[in-house]
């Protein structure tokens, strides 16, 4: 049997059904997947924006047929639960159980990689309160602890050693053992992707301190997780101001991927630079899994607009890590 991608469809009321069902009409999937999701809900946005995408309702990844859209049925919504642009609790906590079978699908062997479409946080925690999001989902399914996210356009790639924290509690993350690891991460996935890679690590503070005028976190935690991974021969250079460090890696080239210190720092010039075709990819599990980096998009949800840009990049960098 040929090589398979797990796909999960995400939240019902949101944008990630059609993206995968365009996707999939247009020939751009170049290989072989199956959704996870509900067939309802693939017939629903099938039905409603008329792309004619035939589909084949299976219950396991080794029932995959070439030809025919494959979907592993949840049976936890059907065609007459779908309400496109519409917050419920019942097409949140369906989203969470799709990401669940999927890892551990993945696990299991079954599947070579995930690739996830969007789930509404807030519709999620209407059944789950304790939800914050896809990569820490997937990391309590596969009993990871250590991992982070990673954000992979053309023109940069970022990686953060805190995301879905407040900022105060980023400050306190900023650790060397976690800056370590971080940075360790990153190069393994590098490794993947790029021949002799350059890794640089960002400040957190304005100017990198700036010799601890603006904070010492650089001096006490940064400076010292670098040094500790170059001597264990990993390509990385740093603390760098991070207001220069961005400029150095896309205009000069001069560095492939930044570790950052928090979320906002690595997710608002990458979304400025590749807003659409920016992908999300998750460092520290034993399984892989890349996602779009876009949201639900309520607003546009089964109007046929969304753009299929960022899934195909994360499909095809999927696809890339799963074969080395």
């Amino acid at each position: 049997m040929e090589e398979l991608f797990g796909i999960t469809i995400g939240d019902s009321s949101g944008v990630g059904p059609e993206i995968l069902l365009k996707s999939f009409a247009e020939g751009s999937v170049k290989a072989g997947v199956v959704a996870f999701g509900d067939i309802g809900v693939m017939e629903y946005y099938n039905q409603r924006l008329n792309l004619g995408v035939p589909m084949r309702k299976i219950s396991r990844p080794a029932e995959y047929l070439a030809g025919p859209m494959n979907v592993i049925d949840a049976r936890l919504l059907s065609l007459q639960d779908v309400e496109p642009g519409k917050m419920t609790a019942k097409s949140g906590q369906a989203a969470r159980e799709y990401v669940v079978a999927a890892a551990r699908a993945a696990l299991a062997g079954q599947i070579a990689a995930i690739v996830t479409l969007p789930m509404n946080k807030e519709a999620t925690q209407l059944s789950d309160p304790h939800f914050t999001g896809h990569t820490e989902l997937i990391g309590e399914v596969c009993s990871a602890s250590d991992v982070t996210i990673m954000l992979v356009s053309e023109q940069l790639v970022v990686t953060h050693v805190s995301t879905h924290v407040s900022l105060q509690r980023a400050i306190a993350l900023a650790k060397k053992d976690r800056i370590v690891k971080i940075i360790q991460l990153t190069c393994d996935a590098m490794w993947r992707l790029k021949t002799n890679p350059r890794i640089a690590v960002a400040g957190l503070n304005p100017h990198a301190g700036e010799n601890g005028l603006f904070g010492d976190e650089e001096i006490r935690e940064i400076k010292p997780a670098v040094e500790l991974a170059r001597s264990h021969g990993l390509p990385v250079e740093g603390p760098f101001p991070p207001d220069t460090l961005f400029y150095l890696a896309v205009q000069k080239h001069k560095y492939d991927a930044i570790v950052c210190m928090y979320h906002d720092q690595g997710h608002v010039p990458l979304k400025l630079l590749d807003f659409e075709g920016g992908v999300n990819v998750t460092l520290g599990l034993p399984i892989i899994r890349t996602s779009v980096d876009h949201g639900t998009a309520f607003d546009i949800a089964g109007q046929g607009l969304a753009s299929t840009a960022s899934f195909i990049q994360a499909m095809n960098l999927a696809i890339r890590l799963a074969r080395g």
